[in-house]
């Protein structure tokens, strides 16, 4: 089920300078969440396990199935929507795993996912969206005033958001490293793909022809490529985001919303 992935340059150098004693695993298979029985197989590969839970009082009522799982006792491993490449502290040393779809991922950009899941385990950043809101999960939900799964979409989306506030310095130093040359060019390239779904956002928003929840995925998606982004999603491409974090969060979808229904 699990290959350990032999990295092609620059990769070890990123590795041993932000994320040395992390493991890189391919899986055969690809999933939102690894079957309970196929995560505990990590124990064969790390030296220890140490599956994480969290509050029931985190959980808005309306929280969809696959997070109330993930907040329980079960070790879970990866959540929808979290993208080819993922990682976790939940084993030591952490663990990078490569779904079985980055087989058909373009090599430059995989190098990039793999490369960007080092530079967050060093921001020491958490692995979701759910230790990251904590108790102001709900907050958010009522904010919001969606269903489950659209709260979770912003949710993740926002969360997104918060930790390319953080990498994307690193993405941006890399232009000076002759090393990494191509690392920050898959980073450019990925930007100026996603740049002119930003172009139209608010109109697209306001016509009903995307959903809020998608336009904040494009929105914060984008801050980690350092891109201009449209009103509202902005307020979120700023140091006092990077620093707040979750209370932001809150406080900018309260903002937002009630500006929307007005």
């Amino acid at each position: 089920m699990f290959d350990e992935r032999t990295l092609s340059p620059p990769l070890p150098t990123v590795r041993e300078q932000y994320a040395p004693n992390a493991t890189v695993l391919d899986v055969e298979s690809d999933f939102d969440t690894l079957p309970p029985a196929v995560a505990e197989d990590l124990g064969l590969l790390a030296d220890s396990i140490d599956p994480a839970s969290y509050p029931e009082s985190w959980l808005p009522e309306t929280a969809p199935t696959p997070l109330q799982q993930f907040a329980g006792d079960v070790f879970t491993i990866g959540m929808p929507d979290d993208g080819t490449v993922v990682w976790t502290r939940q084993t030591e040393p952490p663990t990078v795993l490569l779904k079985q779809r980055a087989e058909s991922t373009p090599d430059e950009f995989l190098s990039f996912l793999i490369a960007e899941a080092f530079v967050q385990l060093d921001c020491d950043v958490p692995e979701h969206f759910l230790p990251f809101f904590a108790d102001t999960y709900p907050d958010l939900a009522d904010a919001v005033g969606l269903g489950g799964s659209e709260v979770y979409q912003i949710a993740a989306a926002l969360f997104e958001g918060w930790v390319g506030r953080q990498t994307r310095d690193v993405f941006t130093a890399w232009a000076d490293h002759d090393e990494f040359d191509t690392l920050h060019a898959a980073w450019l390239d990925a930007g100026e793909r996603l740049e002119p779904r930003l172009d139209d956002l608010s109109r697209a928003v306001a016509h009903d022809e995307m959903s809020f929840a998608a336009a904040t995925e494009y929105a914060c998606s984008a801050i980690k490529h350092d891109l201009d982004i449209p009103t509202p999603f902005g307020a979120l491409d700023t140091t006092a985001y990077r620093e707040h974090g979750p209370e932001y969060a809150v406080e900018w979808a309260e903002k937002t919303f009630a500006e929307l229904q007005a």
